[in-house]
């Protein structure tokens, strides 16, 4: 191993592939037990370090991260972080105040107050034991102070996303709260810092006035160039590599000015990422531009050189556990009991206000930058730098689950549910889930002709369902409300010509399947119509999320593979006997009655049997609702029951109806080596139907079962 990391390049290309590729592995357990991906990144730093690489194999951890190399970890790292609050401050927007300044001014600030008095109280404990000797018991107050207020607005911002509550009262008290309280929060750091740095009273002063000055030249000359520049460049064709430099310079020369007065580089960065206008598209589009590099790359190598300092086995007693313990037990009673109390005594319910003082309570990624600040200035020694690390990754990963408790999803779809049931009366209502833009008019076709407008009685959504993202911009979309529309755009394009209202939903979503039911039983959908694309591996179309749906939907659920469908005037539908070709024949009867479609009924009989009657009868009643003059049926014998459906879609219709089952080669199959065949072979668009009460019609008998 040591010929292939034989200079610093390899050795650090090796780093990175190791860093990069371990943080992504664990990212993916992470999303499976809805957690941030800073959860995982942080695990993965401490993983790499000491802790356990370290201990468990010391020759391969001195070999891949010798002690000479952290230095280029170190420079990268800090660059990344330059960026990430730069972009931590392009998410801060000074409009979230208005109209809420009183009541989140309170609560963000008790939420600084009450943990900074409690870490300055544990100072007294902690300072003769854990303090390193050089070090004023003044300085280490007020760092652990500052340590314990601290709350992670991105982090919080991505869950109030992911749990849809960004929109709700909740949502918005608590981004405004925990905005205000990063912002107060490194203001408060700055203050350390320079009184750390500073060696007399003079230099404070000098520090001080710097710091006043430095802020109002970014108000007063930075903001408005800014300004200026965000107008002529509020779209991708306007934000040019030359814009894209200039921003870059002015986000290093803040950080410059921000290290030489004392105060730290991030805290520049930050700030002139604040003072970004965010009316226009140039913070978004900016972020997007920046992030992945940031996200990816920069913030993995941060983590990675922060677990590297984290040496888990320096907490080698019973009592250094303790007072790991007493550190997470004050950090939490400070940042939750504050926030819920002082949420409580300003008007919002218990459950509300628990459910803030949750989500004050995470500190990840912002928490472990404040850690390092302490742990370079030599304010903390290693071994507390450890047990606040290990409180930032309990007061993260607690979160989510304890807010899933208080504030669960199934009450967010309640109050949703019981809004519905107001504003629902009857009718046909189709739930059109659109994954990509190229589906959506085929299924406003379809959803179209079976509900009709509402005059009729007719409802139709366009349900997009956004995946999480750990993105600057993906937040700042959301803050916006600007969704992602351009996969809905193609539909309701479709729709205006049609004449069709479509209620645009979007939201994000970890679970789309789960979501996709959830919101069908809101909407009361009679219909959830999914589109198709090919997987990236195997073959088969009802897998993944479209299985998840047929299998848990309590609602009929249709897929559609569009293959260009238009208009609807001949519909096929093939025919054994089955529920779910009764479901089928069920939607064609309804396209027959609200469009005027021609409806083929294609019964198909095994050839080595003869016509069963019990079967023949349950034909005739299934066709007992059409019209005559809207429906044919056509027998035929084959063996082989799905080519006879293909060879009879390929005289001239537009749309073929077919049952979910094995009957048709339509099963579920776990590996998906092989397509559906007749998926593949159809040269018609096809609409797979799974009926959802499937007791309610008598299964085909096993002699109509052809062979597939």
């Amino acid at each position: 191993m040591t010929a292939l990391l034989h200079g610093p390049l390899p050795l650090f290309i090796a780093q990175a592939i190791l860093i990069i590729g371990l943080s992504r592995a664990i990212g993916l357990l992470a999303r499976r037990m809805r957690q941030p991906m800073v959860i995982a990144e942080i695990v993965a730093g401490i993983m790499l370090g000491p802790s356990l690489l370290g201990w468990l194999f010391p020759s391969v951890a001195a070999t891949v991260f010798p002690h000479e190399s952290l230095g280029l970890l170190q420079i990268l790292s800090q660059i990344g972080l330059i960026l990430f609050m730069f972009l931590v401050g392009l998410e801060f927007d000074p409009h979230l105040l208005r109209g809420r300044g009183r009541t989140s001014i309170v609560i963000s600030h008790t939420s600084i107050l009450v943990p900074f008095a409690l870490g300055a109280l544990i100072a007294l404990y902690l300072y003769p034991r854990l303090a390193p000797a050089s070090v004023p018991f003044s300085s280490f107050t007020l760092f652990m102070g500052a340590a314990m207020s601290i709350t992670a607005f991105p982090v919080l911002a991505r869950i109030l996303v992911e749990r849809r509550l960004l929109r709700t009262k909740l949502g918005a008290m608590a981004i405004t709260c925990a905005a205000v309280d990063d912002v107060t929060a490194w203001c408060i750091l700055a203050f350390v810092v320079s009184i750390v740095r500073v060696t007399s009273l003079a230099g404070a002063v000098s520090t001080t006035l710097l710091t006043l000055a430095y802020i109002a030249a970014m108000l007063a000359v930075v903001r408005p160039f800014v300004r200026r520049l965000a107008s002529r460049s509020a779209n991708r064709e306007g934000l040019n590599q030359n814009v894209v430099a200039v921003t870059l310079m002015l986000v290093l020369l803040s950080s410059w000015a921000t290290e030489w007065i004392g105060i730290h580089a991030l805290f520049g960065a930050f700030i002139f990422g604040a003072v970004v206008p965010k009316e226009d598209r140039f913070a978004q589009i900016l972020a997007d531009k920046l992030e992945d590099l940031v996200v990816v790359l920069l913030l993995p190598l941060f983590f990675a050189y922060s677990g590297l300092r984290t040496e888990i086995g320096l907490l080698n007693s019973p009592q250094a556990w303790l007072m790991c313990g007493l550190v997470i037990a004050t950090a939490c009673l400070g940042k939750f009991g504050g926030s819920a109390v002082a949420a409580r005594l300003t008007g919002l319910r218990w459950r509300e206000a628990t459910a803030l003082g949750i989500l004050m309570n995470t500190r990840g990624l912002i928490e472990l930058i404040v850690l390092n600040i302490g742990l370079d200035l030599g304010v903390i020694s290693p071994a507390l730098f450890t047990m606040l690390v290990l409180m930032a990754l309990v007061t993260t990963f607690m979160t989510t689950p304890l807010l899933a408790v208080v504030y669960p999803l199934e009450a967010l779809v309640r109050d949703e549910e019981e809004e519905a049931v107001r504003t629902t009366a009857g009718g046909f209502t189709v739930l059109m889930c659109v994954a990509y833009d190229r589906s959506g008019p085929a299924m406003v076709t379809v959803a179209g002709a079976l509900a009709g407008d509402e005059a009729n009685g007719g409802r139709l959504y366009a349900l997009r369902l956004v995946p999480p993202a750990d993105r600057a911009s993906f937040v700042l979309r959301q803050q916006a409300g600007v969704e992602d529309a351009a996969a809905l755009a193609p539909l309701l394009e479709r729709a205006a010509v049609l004449g069709l209202e479509v209620r645009p939903l979007s939201f994000v979503s970890p679970q789309p399947a789960h979501d996709i039911c959830n919101v069908a039983t809101v909407k009361r959908a009679d219909l959830v119509l999914l589109g198709w694309h090919k997987p990236i591996l195997g073959k088969t179309v009802l897998s993944g999320t479209v299985h998840d749906v047929m299998r848990r939907a309590e609602t009929d659920v249709g897929v559609l593979i569009d293959r260009g469908l238009e208009r609807i005037e001949r519909v096929l539908v093939p025919y054994l006997g089955t529920a779910h070709d009764a479901g089928a024949v069920r939607l064609a009867r309804r396209l027959a009655t609200r469009a005027g479609v021609r409806v083929t009924v294609l019964h198909v009989l095994d050839s080595s049997n003869e016509r069963d009657p019990a079967v023949t009868a349950h034909t005739e009643e299934a066709l007992a609702g059409f019209d005559a003059h809207a429906v044919e049926l056509k027998t035929v014998r084959h063996d082989v029951a799905w080519r006879a459906a293909v060879e009879e879609a390929a005289r001239g219709y537009d749309l073929v109806l077919i049952g979910a089952g094995a009957e048709w080669g339509l099963e579920h199959r776990s590996f998906g080596i092989h397509s559906e065949l007749v998926i593949r072979e159809c040269p018609t668009s096809l609409l797979v139907v799974r009926q959802y009460r499937v007791n309610a019609v008598v299964a085909a008998p096993q002699a109509a079962v052809a062979a597939v």
